[in-house]
């Protein structure tokens, strides 16, 4: 356990893939509030929803329009997802998005063509007008991100290698653009990572590129995601994607009432029970969590929010 960071860095996604997959289409101000009170409760990076077709995505519809309501807490990052120019575009013109230069890539064929329409090969070529239209609005594109990174309910097991080769390639088409790949994360889509998994790939790029900044975004479909959690933070790893109240799912995997991201609240308890450092006010994060499940208007798959924290019992 020596490996285990001080602390540890949360991206809340819940507002976006936490209620992409909802029946309940929120309203502009029950979004607002959900994004509000996740600030408050000290989280500092939130992905406030995301610029894609309404049609694909109506959960997500009025993101422009969310964005303009928010009170905005200082030192808090209000980030947004975008799968093409145009969805760029529509961040730009909100004009209060903290935009990063993500790249986004898939290590399942099949999986890439539902999310995207397009192959691995394609997503390829296209990253380097990715480049280019990071670059014209002065944001380093140094930022790549593989779905499907451990598994995929069309294709099966995805091999180490493949991850492994994609991120080769995709440092050396930045190097070829001026750029240094900074920051890589690792997306088990569909729930299929171990812990044993996780270890084994983390350890592998590490070995290669110690430099790199990795994070991991992690489902919890076949319930092995805080296990997968714990797994990488004995590797040291610091930077995590979670979901208030375990909620979410993508809409394009083929899992059937799967289960959302790891809960943020649960994750934020077990690191601050295994001495490493959140953000986080926890019992307000609980509180922010019963605020999620009935705004969705179902119970939730989060264990706190029914257990609650220790520190009634602490003092």
């Amino acid at each position: 356990m020596s490996d285990l960071p001080k602390a540890v860095h949360i991206m809340e996604v819940g507002p976006r893939d936490g209620l992409q997959i909802e029946a309940k289409i929120l309203t502009i101000a029950e979004r607002k509030e959900l994004v509000e009170a996740l600030a408050e409760a000290g989280l500092t990076e939130i992905e406030v929803g995301s610029f894609v077709s309404p049609k694909a995505v109506p959960q997500m519809a009025d993101t422009a329009a969310l964005l303009g309501t928010l009170q905005r807490r200082p030192g808090v990052a209000y980030r947004a997802l975008w799968l093409n120019s145009r969805g760029l575009n529509q961040a730009i013109a909100a004009g209060t998005v903290d935009i990063e230069g993500w790249i986004h890539l898939a290590a399942s064929e099949a999986f890439v063509k539902r999310n995207t329409n397009r192959d691995i090969e394609e997503t390829f070529a296209q990253a380097a007008d990715w480049i280019d239209l990071y670059k014209a609005i002065g944001v380093a594109p140094d930022c790549v991100s593989i779905m499907a990174a451990f598994g995929c309910n069309f294709e099966g097991e995805v091999p180490v290698k493949r991850v492994v080769e994609m991120v080769a390639r995709s440092r050396n088409l930045l190097a070829d653009h001026g750029v240094n790949l900074r920051k890589l994360a690792l997306a088990d889509t569909m729930g299929w990572a171990s812990p044993r998994h996780v270890t084994f790939l983390i350890g592998t790029l590490r070995s290669r590129w110690p430099e790199l900044e990795l994070k991991l975004h992690l489902h919890d479909t076949r319930g092995l995601a805080m296990a997968n959690a714990l797994a990488a933070l004995q590797m040291g790893l610091r930077e995590f994607d979670a979901s208030i109240a375990g909620l979410g799912g993508c809409p394009f995997a083929g899992n059937k009432g799967a289960a959302g991201n790891i809960c943020t609240e649960d994750f934020a308890f077990m690191c601050l029970e295994t001495g490493i450092e959140t953000s986080v006010d926890l019992d307000a994060l609980v509180s922010v969590a019963r605020l999620a499940e009935r705004l969705v208007g179902h119970p939730s798959a989060g264990k706190l929010i029914r257990g609650g924290t220790l520190s009634e019992y602490r003092g």
